[in-house]
Parts: C-alpha cells; sequence; structure tokens
C-alpha cells in the first residue's frame, strides 16, 4: 500500500506540473463551445466511462455536459441489450457513427474522448467523425501507453494524433504501476489522474468563465437541500440536448 500511494503521488505531481498549459487550452476551448451555445460530449469506453461521468452530470461540474456511453445504443437506439456482452464492443469502429448520431451534437459542441491507449477502434473512430464534422477535440490519454502499442484502428491512427488538445494522464504502460514478481503489474492509476485532469479542467472553465463576468452552470449535489431544484432550473435550459440517466 505504501509503495502504491508513492507512485500515486509522483505520478499526481508530475500530471500537475507537466499538464497546466493543456488544462487551460482545454478549457479555453470549452468556455469559448459554451458561449457560442454549445455543450460538452465526453466519451469514454471500459473503465474510461468513469472519466466522462466526472466530467458530465456531476456535483460541482458543468451542467451542460453530455455523456455518451456503447450503451446509449440500446437504450436510445433501440439494439437488443445482448450486444454489450461482447467484451471487444469497443474495439468496433462502426459504432461510433451510431453513437455520434445518436448524440446528436450541434456544430458548436466541443468533445472530450478518454482512452487509456487511444488505440481502439470506437474512440478513434469517434475522433475522426468529430474532427470530419469540425468540433474541437480534447483528449485524456497516456502518452507513454499509447506511444508503446501499435494502432488497431484501420487508419493507423490513434486518439492522441487526432485531438486537438492532449492531457496526459501520466499513467505508465499497462496503467499499473506497480510490477509482480515472474510478470504483469497491479495498482492501476490512469482513473485517479484523469478525474484529476478532469476536476482541473472544470475549475478552470469556472475561473474564466467567473472572469468574464459570468456566472457558470454549475451542479450542486442532488443530496443536499434545494439541490434538486437547482439543477433543474439549470438543466431546462439544455433540454433535449443533454442525457441523465441511472
Amino acid at each position: 500500500m505504501t509503495d502504491f500511494l508513492a507512485g500515486v503521488h509522483e505520478t499526481l505531481d508530475r500530471v500537475a506540473s507537466t499538464q497546466a498549459d493543456s488544462v487551460q487550452r482545454a478549457a479555453t476551448a470549452i468556455v469559448d463551445a459554451l458561449a457560442a451555445g454549445g455543450v460538452v460530449q465526453a466519451f469514454g469506453a471500459g473503465h474510461s466511462e468513469g472519466l466522462a461521468m466526472e466530467i458530465a452530470g456531476r456535483a460541482g461540474g458543468l451542467v451542460p455536459t453530455n455523456r455518451i456511453a456503447l450503451r446509449d445504443i440500446v437504450i436510445y437506439g433501440g439494439e437488443p441489450p445482448e450486444v454489450l456482452f461482447d467484451a471487444l464492443l469497443e474495439r468496433q469502429p462502426g459504432i461510433a457513427h451510431r453513437l455520434y448520431e445518436l448524440a446528436a451534437p450541434r456544430p458548436e459542441d466541443v468533445f472530450v474522448l478518454a482512452s487509456q491507449s487511444g488505440i481502439n477502434g470506437s474512440v478513434v473512430e469517434l475522433a475522426l467523425l468529430i474532427k470530419e464534422r469540425g468540433h474541437p477535440l480534447i483528449a485524456i490519454t497516456s502518452v507513454e501507453h499509447s506511444s508503446a502499442v501499435p494502432p488497431r484502428h484501420p487508419s493507423g491512427l490513434k486518439l492522441a494524433e487526432l485531438a486537438d488538445v492532449v492531457l496526459d494522464n501520466g499513467a505508465p504502460y499497462g496503467d499499473a504501476v506497480l510490477p509482480l514478481e515472474g510478470g504483469g503489474a497491479v495498482g492501476a492509476v490512469s482513473a485517479i489522474t484523469g478525474a484529476l485532469l478532469a476536476q482541473l479542467v472544470t475549475i478552470e472553465v469556472v475561473r474564466q468563465i467567473q472572469a468574464a463576468g459570468n456566472t457558470p452552470p454549475v451542479y450542486l449535489s442532488a443530496n443536499v437541500p434545494g439541490g434538486d431544484e437547482h439543477n433543474t432550473a439549470l438543466e431546462s435550459r439544455y433540454a433535449g440536448r443533454i442525457r441523465r440517466t441511472a
């Protein structure tokens, strides 16, 4: 446990010291999108869905945010639930087209895509669609991991190569920081550092909005008095554009 905590602290410190400029650029892209009437579209598959949840629909976060998930093809797209039993679903490029269609983004929307490796078909294909449609694209990924593995998308591209802003989560190749005797490692850190980056970007967005003399649309916890009323009033401004599911 002590070794893992030391590894987490070292990685967090490195991310904080190296990613400040990228955090500011990502926040500016989001502020510009919100000022133009856009919302933040966040996507991550597998464990990276947790990072999308860190961005979209949580206490202390921005209201104009929408989480895209693989299960959208079932919840909104009418596919049978059995399609989600495919553990390799996130590797399929074709699913990105359906996810983009179901999200129905407007031209002014900005996207945040999260992927530790940045190589799987769904996230790379979605990144290609995003850039073809002219949206700003922010990627949260491990530069070390992505650089060490071959691409899986037919284009030969990786997420980091398509993004306008890359936020490096500092996680090592394979994500885990504690090597095991005989091979392998334990103690993944990307969820921790990714959450840090998501919060840093959110905080910088709020700072920039306040510096311009405006009130940022920020969620209160639904578990404090008045939270539901506050949140519902703000969400009504983006009716039909942001989805909140269990």
